[in-house]
């Protein structure tokens, strides 16, 4: 066990998947320099600028070159600076390297990692805050993955460059330094939730900042004496189901919490999931939490008012209950 923050999580894992195969490089912008985070530090001095390539200013070249190097037999981590930026790279990534296993009939494949840090960020603004998870859930061919923890970007950073499709790897940018315990040993697999708290009163699903969230109003509520079951989805395609499922048949109420705008986001899935198989076991209606259908503003009192916090988390879970 080593602790760390969230940040090095992922920076320790691509070094190791690296230094264990040559065929993992890095490419993106501002990279030489370690990142616009400092996600990279260190790597480009350890590697060289073969395998650690500083790109220039053109998402679409970026996405564009990588496919091609992922279909020849290399592994590329994608760094696309923004989750908003990689929007300049949508062709790319929807139309060409998630349709690639099918279009060619198996004998190609994008093994791919395509980081997209995402989320608010100290008044990052309109064009630099989105968190867009729920658009590549909706795209065959992609795997989407939400880490939470620095364990969780640690053991999911490595299964991504593992992985025979493309993952496109959401890292929520206001947890670069949240600092935690991580076992290089730990298991992971894509679509296995991770049980944040034991409760039988009421369901929470969440991921990224959010689960965190929801870890602690689960605590706030447990000194009320409700006990409320948090599941941390950690990949949001393939998502885990069957525990969101088995929880909502124990508990009779589902709430879904998420940072992004919760108009189509993905916890209408979610619900809508948990209504056609488990309806007979709701005792209330099931509920979402996400922010307004608004963009999102520089002004940080304005910003702050778009969050979902753990004290909005625990109310709706205690109005669920009364």
């Amino acid at each position: 066990m080593a602790r760390m923050t969230y940040a090095e999580a992922a920076r320790q894992a691509i070094a190791e998947a690296m230094r264990a195969d040559p065929r993992v490089w890095c490419v993106g912008e501002d990279l030489g320099r370690g990142g616009v985070f400092g996600q990279y530090r260190g790597l480009a001095e350890e590697f060289g600028p073969e395998r650690v390539s500083d790109a220039p200013i053109s998402e679409a070249a970026i996405m564009g070159a990588a496919f091609g190097a992922a279909m020849v037999g290399t592994r590329p981590v994608v760094e696309m600076r923004f989750a908003d930026f990689a929007l300049c790279a949508t062709d790319e990534l929807v139309n060409q390297i998630a349709k690639a296993r099918f279009m060619f009939g198996g004998q190609s494949r994008a093994p791919m990692v395509i980081r997209q840090p995402m989320g608010m960020w100290r008044s990052s603004a309109a064009q630099h805050s989105q968190s867009l998870e729920a658009w590549y859930a909706h795209i065959p061919g992609l795997v989407v993955a939400v880490p939470a923890t620095p364990q969780d970007n640690y053991s999911m950073m490595r299964a991504a460059i593992a992985a025979d499709d493309p993952v496109v790897y959401l890292e929520h940018k206001d947890l670069w330094a949240m600092e935690g315990e991580v076992d290089p040993a730990a298991p992971f697999a894509f679509g296995q939730a991770r049980h944040r708290c034991q409760g039988d009163d009421i369901t929470i699903v969440a991921w990224s900042k959010t689960a965190n969230h929801a870890e602690e109003a689960a605590g706030i509520l447990a000194a009320e004496g409700i006990g409320a079951h948090v599941i941390d989805l950690r990949s949001l395609w393939p998502w885990d189901r069957a525990a969101v499922l088995e929880s909502v048949g124990r508990t009779g109420r589902l709430l879904v919490a998420h940072e992004a705008v919760q108009v189509a986001g993905f916890g209408a899935e979610v619900v809508a999931a948990v209504t056609e198989r488990a309806f007979g076991a709701l005792k209330a209606p099931p509920r979402r939490l996400g922010a307004p259908r608004t963009l999102i503003p520089y002004a940080p009192n304005l910003e702050e008012r778009l969050r979902v916090t753990p004290r909005m988390i625990a109310d709706a879970a205690r109005e669920m209950l009364a």
